[in-house]
């Protein structure tokens, strides 16, 4: 396992058996994984962002201190927010990739859903000779199109 991924599952552990909110200290859990609090910066930075569903608050200084809170959302309220603000006119596969796995992490689609809505994104699907910028524009009308639908079933 890389160190990231240790950083964001102690993380992630600790917000499963405390609650919604947890207050580190980047210098202590540096010294815990034996990085440097640059590291610690980064996970937050990359995996601890609003797009997965976590505020994050830092204070410096000698009483320092990270406070990460995930953000409790419906499924729908999600949909939503990914619809309307998230996406925008152009999406790279690697940013849907990433959504698309969000998604499943938080259970609001399944792992089934999660392969097709992928493999529908993916360079495979994608290779016709346009330019990229093009595929693009379409992988984000399409991921639209897929959250809309799941939106509809959601509903009813």
């Amino acid at each position: 396992m890389r160190l990231s991924d240790s950083i964001e599952s102690f993380i992630k552990a600790m917000l499963n058996d405390e609650s919604d909110e947890v207050e580190l200290k980047r210098n202590e859990l540096a010294e815990y994984f034996q990085c440097a609090p640059s590291q610690i910066n980064y996970v937050l930075a990359t995996r601890f962002s609003p797009d997965h569903g976590y505020l994050t608050e830092s204070r410096r200084g000698g009483g320092g201190y990270i406070r990460i809170v995930r953000v409790v959302e419906s499924g729908s309220q999600r949909l939503m927010y990914l619809i309307n603000e998230r996406i925008g006119d152009s999406l790279s596969e690697e940013e849907c990739v990433r959504l698309i796995s969000q998604l499943k992490e938080q259970q609001i689609i399944t792992a089934d859903e999660a392969t097709l809505m992928a493999a529908s994104v993916s360079t495979r699907a994608m290779g016709i000779p346009i330019p990229d910028a093009l595929k693009n524009s379409l992988r984000a009308r399409m991921m639209k199109s897929m959250l809309m639908s799941i939106a509809a079933r959601n509903r009813t």
